[in-house]
C-alpha cells in the first residue's frame, strides 16, 4: 500500500487547485460515537497540543441506543441528546462541515462548504446513511397516520404516541433487507409494544407482525433460539423474508417482497413501526475509499485501509463484518488509536480488532437478553452467566449503566 499512488491531477484537483489549504496531522471525518471515541483517545497521551481535526457538520450529537425504551415510553428522549460542542475533545479542532468527496491519493478532501484539508493520517467515522425515501410512500408518511420508527430522534417521540392512541387490530413491525445500524432494534419495539398492549388490557384485540428481510429472527442461535421462544410466547406472528418496499399509507397498507420467491405480499396494517433502509453515506460510495459494495474498504483486524496505508476507518461506514453496534465501536475504537499511534511512529501495526460486538436485545419492560459474539457467530459473554436468558439486571444495564458509560467513558476514551 502507498500514501501516493498516482501524480496526474484529477478533475477535483484542476477546479480546485487555486483553493487555500487547511492541513492537519490527523483528520477524522465524522463527531459521532466513533469519532469522538477514537479523537479522545488519540487525544490522551499527548503533552503538546495534537494535530488533529474532527470533521462534523451537527450541532446536537444522540445516545441512539436509547431510542427504543423512548419510543416505548420508558425514557425520555431529552436524556439522548447533548451539545456537540461539549464533546469535542479540548485538544481537537472542530471543523464544523460536512465531507463532499476524497482524494485519497493526494491525502485531502473537499468540504461542502468549500475547504480543501489536507491530512497525514485520516480516519473515516461517518456512520450510516438512513433512506427514508428508499421505500415509495415512506418519507411522506413517515411521523403521520400511524407511521413511526425510532430510528430518528425528530420521530422516536411519535412512536409513543402511536402506541398509546392504539386501540387494536394489525401492529406491524418492519426490518429490511441490507445492513442497518443495531440489528435487534427493529424487533425490540414489537417486544415492547406487546408488553405495552397487555399493560393496557388490549392484547386480545390486537394482532403483532413482524416482517423481516432476513430467515431468522437473529444471527447467532444461541441468542436466536430464546427469541424464537419469546416471540411464541408473545403471540407474535413472523414473516421471514419478507422485505417492505412500498408503503401505501392512506390505504394503511404495506407492500413486501418475499426475497425467497420473489413474488409480492400486501400487508393491510392499523400501525405500522418501519426501520428504513440503509446504506454507507453517498459520498463515501462514490470515493475511490469505497469497496463494491460501498462500504470503506479496510482490514478486519488493524482496520487500516486495504489500499491507502494512512487510511484507518471504524464504525457503521466500514465494511467490517460484524454487527454495526455503538459496543463494536467500543472495541474498535482503542484498536484504531493505538494503530494510528503505530502508524505516525513508524512501528507495526499490533492492535487487532476480533470482530466483538453487542447486542442488548430487549424483551419486554424490565427483560432483556445480552447477545455479545464476535467475527464468527460465536459468543463473547461479559458476565459469569447466562446471557441468552432474559435478565432484569441486564435491562437495568442498558437503561441506567451504559449510558453512564457513554457519556462519562466511552466518549472521554476512558472506556
Amino acid at each position: 500500500m502507498s500514501k501516493t499512488a498516482s501524480t496526474a491531477a484529477t478533475p477535483a484537483q484542476q477546479s480546485t487547485q487555486d483553493w487555500p489549504t487547511t492541513h492537519h496531522q490527523v483528520v477524522i471525518v465524522g463527531g459521532g460515537t466513533a469519532g469522538i471515541s477514537v479523537a479522545a483517545r488519540h487525544c490522551k497521551g499527548w503533552f503538546t497540543r495534537p494535530d488533529v481535526a474532527i470533521i462534523e457538520p451537527s450541532d446536537k450529537h444522540y445516545y441512539q441506543p436509547l431510542w427504543t425504551l423512548v419510543g416505548a415510553g420508558a425514557a425520555r428522549r431529552e436524556q439522548t441528546e447533548r451539545d456537540e460542542s461539549t464533546l469535542i475533545p479540548r485538544k481537537a479542532t472542530w471543523i464544523k462541515d460536512a465531507v463532499a468527496s476524497f482524494e485519497p491519493e493526494h491525502n485531502y478532501l473537499l468540504t461542502r462548504g468549500g475547504q480543501k484539508i489536507s491530512y497525514d493520517y485520516l480516519v473515516v467515522a461517518a456512520g450510516i446513511q438512513l433512506n427514508w425515501d428508499g421505500i415509495p410512500g415512506l418519507q411522506e408518511a413517515i411521523g403521520t397516520n400511524s407511521v413511526c420508527s425510532n430510528y430518528a430522534f425528530q420521530h422516536v417521540n411519535y412512536t409513543w404516541e402511536t402506541l398509546q392512541n392504539f386501540s387494536g387490530g394489525t401492529a406491524l413491525f418492519t426490518h429490511p433487507a441490507g445492513a442497518v445500524k443495531c440489528g435487534g432494534a427493529p424487533q425490540k419495539i414489537c417486544y415492547l409494544a406487546d408488553d405495552h398492549f397487555r399493560q393496557r388490557g388490549i392484547r386480545d384485540r390486537c394482532k403483532l407482525i413482524f416482517a423481516i428481510a432476513k430467515p431468522t429472527i437473529f444471527d447467532v442461535k444461541r441468542y436466536a433460539d430464546t427469541l424464537d421462544r419469546v416471540v411464541e410466547r408473545k403471540q407474535i406472528e413472523t414473516r421471514f423474508n419478507h422485505n417492505l418496499v412500498e408503503l401505501r399509507s392512506e390505504a394503511k397498507e404495506a407492500v413486501f417482497e418475499q426475497l425467497d420467491t420473489g413474488e409480492q405480499v400486501v400487508i393491510k396494517y392499523d400501525m405500522i413501526h418501519v426501520t428504513p433502509p440503509m446504506s454507507a453515506p453517498t459520498f463515501i460510495a462514490e470515493s475511490p475509499l469505497a469497496d463494491g459494495a460501498g462500504w470503506v474498504d479496510v482490514d478486519k483486524q488493524t482496520l487500516r485501509h486495504r489500499r491507502f496505508e494512512n487510511v484507518f476507518a471504524l464504525g457503521d461506514c466500514s465494511n467490517l463484518p460484524t454487527s454495526k453496534t455503538g459496543a463494536a465501536i467500543r472495541k474498535q475504537a482503542p484498536v484504531v488509536a493505538a494503530n494510528l499511534h503505530a502508524a505516525i511512529e513508524g512501528r507495526p501495526l499490533t492492535a487487532s480488532y476480533s470482530g466483538y460486538t453487542s447486542c442488548p436485545l430487549v424483551t419486554g419492560y424490565g427483560k432483556l437478553v445480552l447477545a455479545e459474539f464476535d467475527y464468527e457467530k460465536q459468543p463473547m459473554e461479559t458476565f459469569p452467566i447466562d446471557q441468552s436468558k432474559e435478565r432484569w439486571s441486564m435491562y437495568m444495564l442498558k437503561k441506567y449503566a451504559l449510558p453512564i458509560l457513554y457519556w462519562k467513558g466511552m466518549l472521554k476514551g476512558r472506556a
